[in-house]
């Protein structure tokens, strides 16, 4: 071989070799100190799964050696934000997803994203019971009267949602299904304004994250009706479930996860995977969410994949039944 192809092939091997190496310490050392961005579907302050996201945040950011940034994009019932997330090319964005998740599935007919091609998991962090409460002054103070009082005044109820999609929309549709009543849906951006507006005596009733209705439940600002556990929630056990009301089948939770687009690599997925199990185990963290009555729960990729396969076969069936819509 002539001295100057051989120089050539030498120094093609000693670049393939370069590249080869480059690529995989990039790879084994991601982010690289660049800024991992978590969208969240719901307004800032406005729900159980931004404060979540925020309380493990920091701890992600010091394991992962790189500054995490969270990236509220609400509306359309959780669609816009997942749709970002889904569609974020940087191997730096993942998104953070609840029950609408997986619900949107069966309830939305034509979302932007495809649920299994377009995203795929990284852990499911924890979860959380659910309560039904109605505004202070309906004269009701328990399940059976609810249903007395919907079904003398047919369409004169309202019950709110923090958007089409979310658990709270879920609910309250399988609860008209199951005590056949005709009762009004009212979707807000996020579940501060619905509460809001419930407190106010703007709305009649609506499920929500029982640690964030607890306090004004406590304050009389709302009534609880019912939880949502099968078993009453270890957080308000003096309050009784729906399951325990007439209705031995209804259960409904609100759980919290992430998922990163599929364009993601395996080694950013697994990385993010450990940060977050590492920060649901730091003991500040597990305080903070073991006060306000949210369970942790981690795990692998592989787990989380498990419980949403299984959240979107059970949400279809719910949604079929009860004929539900995205209002």
């Amino acid at each position: 071989m002539p001295t100057i192809e051989r120089a050539f092939v030498i120094r093609s091997i000693a670049v393939l070799f370069w590249a080869i190496s480059f690529g995989a310490s990039a790879q084994t050392n991601w982010p690289n100190g660049q800024t991992v961005r978590v969208i969240v579907p719901f307004p800032g302050g406005a729900s159980t799964l931004d404060s979540v996201v925020r309380t493990v945040t920091p701890d992600i950011s010091k394991t992962l050696g790189s500054p995490v940034i969270v990236d509220n994009k609400p509306g359309a019932g959780t669609v816009i934000g997942v749709d970002a997330t889904a569609k974020a090319t940087d191997n730096l964005t993942v998104g953070a997803v609840a029950n609408s998740f997986t619900v949107n599935q069966s309830l939305i007919k034509s979302l932007p994203y495809n649920t299994t091609r377009d995203l795929q998991p990284v852990v499911l962090m924890a979860r959380t019971a659910n309560v039904l409460a109605v505004k202070s002054t309906l004269p009701v103070n328990n399940l059976k009267e609810l249903v007395q009082y919907a079904k003398k005044n047919p369409g004169k109820l309202s019950y709110a949602s923090f958007g089409n999609g979310t658990t709270a929309h879920f609910a309250g549709e399988m609860l008209k299904s199951m005590a056949g009543i005709y009762v009004v849906h009212i979707p807000y951006r996020g579940q501060g304004p619905a509460l809001t507006d419930l407190i106010a005596g703007n709305v009649d009733f609506m499920f929500g994250n029982l640690p964030d209705f607890l306090p004004y439940i406590k304050s009389g600002k709302i009534k609880a009706i019912g939880t949502t556990y099968l078993t009453r929630a270890p957080l308000a056990p003096e309050i009784p479930t729906i399951a325990e009301q007439g209705f031995p089948t209804f259960e409904t939770d609100s759980w919290y996860g992430i998922v990163a687009p599929s364009s993601m690599t395996k080694d950013a997925v697994d990385k993010m995977n450990q940060a977050v199990n590492k920060a649901l185990q730091d003991p500040a963290v597990k305080k903070n969410l073991g006060d306000r009555g949210i369970e942790i729960i981690g795990g692998t990729p592989a787990k989380f994949q498990e419980h949403i396969q299984s959240e979107i076969l059970k949400y279809e069936r719910i949604v079929k039944s009860a004929n539900m819509q995205a209002d």
